[in-house]
């Protein structure tokens, strides 16, 4: 039981709260090195003077071997599971129940959004055309549904994606108050948009990535769905104390810019674009894949 006191002691280089793998220089021989140099010690403490007598020292370098072995692959896993560790948990503590998100979704849907979100200053500037299809992931109540509609025509197709079946079921009677008939609905995952392969456009991710569980996963799957020469549109808020009120962005945000941009970029996407937009609040980034 005093492994762990022993093991944490050491400095490894494991990623924090806000980082996630891709954004962290693992050096992976560098880790199991250190990993054996932790075991060493340890390994050596648990082999009894009795089995290192003298007339069996074979014995003895095997029983320290095996330990240090199975020391260095519990180590292992645990530095796994580390790496694993969902990442915006601060962001998502309050969508886990469906009381969380009806309160949410109070905000999403309020009247004074179109003055502070811009949805027609962001449509023309995601360079969306009529005929494309263009996904919204993290629809949420579907409130870009219309616009988004409405701009890529009776030619055009919006996909609609959500985790949450109320906020999907919110979204729906939406579409269907305003006559939108050319929207669809997808439930994804934590890790996966489940969009049509190959098919879109544009995937817009307004005000959702830093609720990203998985990014690398989920930029797996939103590379996957996109054509071609399809884009990314990245909006996202700050990481700064102006950014939401009373300095909420600084514990509810990730990453800020730069490194929401390595870490996109790393999962092969090319930054393109990007400018603000909202003042001191939001930027936009347009990324193609690479």
């Amino acid at each position: 039981m005093m492994l762990w006191p022993a093991v944490w002691g050491r400095r490894f280089r494991l990623p924090t709260v806000g980082q996630t793998l891709s954004s962290v220089n693992l050096d992976i021989s560098a880790i199991y090195s250190q990993l054996l140099t932790v075991a060493a010690p340890i390994g050596a403490a648990r082999v009894s003077k009795r089995s290192c007598g003298v007339t069996n020292p074979r014995s003895c370098e095997t029983t320290k071997s095996l330990t240090m072995s199975a020391l260095a692959i519990a180590l292992s896993l645990a530095l796994a599971g580390a790496l694993a560790a969902q990442v915006a948990g601060q962001a998502n503590s309050g969508y886990k129940t469906p009381q969380q998100r009806q309160s949410v979704a109070a905000g999403l849907g309020s009247p004074e959004r179109d003055a502070t979100e811009k949805p027609g200053v962001l449509i023309r500037e995601m360079m969306l055309q009529p005929g494309m299809t263009v996904a919204d992931i993290g629809t949420g109540i579907g409130y870009m549904l219309p616009f988004l509609s409405r701009r890529v025509g009776t030619s055009g197709r919006v996909i609609a994606e959500d985790i949450y079946d109320d906020f999907l079921a919110a979204a729906k009677q939406r579409a269907t108050n305003q006559k939108l008939q050319n929207v669809s609905f997808v439930k994804g995952t934590d890790t996966d948009c489940n969009l049509p392969e190959g098919q879109v456009d544009i995937v817009l991710a307004l005000d959702v990535y830093h609720h990203f569980d998985y990014p690398e996963k989920m930029l797996a799957t939103i590379h996957k769905a996109l054509r071609a020469d399809g884009r990314l549109v990245i909006v996202e808020y700050y990481k700064r104390e102006s950014a939401m009120p009373n300095g909420k962005a600084l514990t509810h945000i990730r990453l800020d810019m730069p490194d929401v941009i390595k870490e996109i970029e790393a999962n092969h996407f090319h930054l393109i674009e990007e400018k603000e937009h909202i003042k001191d609040v939001q930027y936009m980034l347009i990324l193609e894949k690479s």
